[in-house]
């Protein structure tokens, strides 16, 4: 964060504001300085005071990925899946795996929890795919990041890991409804559930994205 002589030289919103201006709750702008993606800085009262020029870098890539991106070349809606995984030779067999189906997909990396905190920042994905045991920031302490905020309850999240259940459960679990898969994953089996989210996903959009080849 910067100190108080830089914030000076930059012009600084307040939460409720940055929250108004990025169509988000005021959690998730706080989770979004606690990871930082967002600029911020506290007064000597406590209250945070966020940098303009971030709010504006997040609303130039949500116009980005909202454009191209998010469409494929026949017009349909891709469906967004987010990888967070960092072992590079897995990150690039499940990146792959996915991007050579017959759906209209688009599948975005990231290397930790850190990496994935900041892309789901920028865009909420359709599909959260990720490791749980990673360096820096881990999958659980992501996935209690997202769980502490409103505004991902419908994420759809499946976990890809090579620690046994025993170990997850000692160290507090994962919340309800994610589904866990041990490594080695058998990458045709995640095929007929991702299906299946498109499906749903084609329904709430009108028939936008279809699963027929």
């Amino acid at each position: 964060m910067p100190d108080q002589s830089q914030a000076r030289k930059e012009e600084f919103i307040s939460t409720r504001e940055a929250s108004k201006i990025l169509d988000v709750s005021l959690r998730t702008v706080q989770l979004w300085v606690e990871s930082g993606v967002l600029k911020a800085w506290k007064t000597a009262g406590g209250h945070r005071r966020i940098s303009r020029g971030s709010v504006d870098i997040i609303l130039n890539q949500r116009k980005e990925a909202i454009d191209p991106s998010s469409v494929s070349k026949d017009g349909e809606r891709l469906f967004h899946i987010l990888l967070v995984e960092d072992d590079s030779a897995l990150r690039n067999l499940f990146y792959y795996f996915f991007s050579s189906w017959k759906f209209p997909i688009r599948v975005d990396v990231a290397s930790d929890g850190f990496e994935g905190l900041i892309s789901l920042g920028r865009q909420i994905p359709d599909l959260l795919v990720t490791d749980l045991n990673m360096p820096g920031m881990n999958g659980f302490d992501m996935i209690r990041h997202l769980k502490s905020s409103k505004d991902f309850d419908r994420l759809q999240i499946i976990v890809m890991t090579a620690l046994n259940a025993d170990y997850i459960k000692d160290v507090g679990g994962l919340p309800g409804g994610i589904q866990i898969f041990h490594k080695p994953v058998a990458l045709s089996h995640l095929e007929p559930i991702i299906e299946n989210l498109i499906a749903n996903a084609s329904i709430q959009h009108h028939g936008k994205i279809h699963t027929s080849a």
